[in-house]
């Protein structure tokens, strides 16, 4: 397995506000070697009065096993 750039953990869950800035952080990821894993999820922040939204990415190559 290769090892993902700048030390980043092989599993990361990218979260922030969903705006064009979160969006543009992930397809950057997906530009870099990370994949989508599983669905995204978003949530309304009332103390930022907000949505929120999170999506988790795996290095291109690492072996995860999806239960469920």
């Amino acid at each position: 397995m290769s090892t993902p750039p700048d030390d980043k953990p092989v599993y990361r869950l990218l979260t922030g506000k969903d705006d064009r800035a979160f969006c543009d952080r992930v397809s950057e990821a997906l530009a870099q070697g990370w994949r989508l894993y599983g669905s995204p999820s978003i949530s309304w922040n009332i103390e930022s009065n907000c949505m929120k939204a999170a999506q988790a990415v795996v290095w291109h190559d690492a072996e995860v096993v999806k239960k469920g």
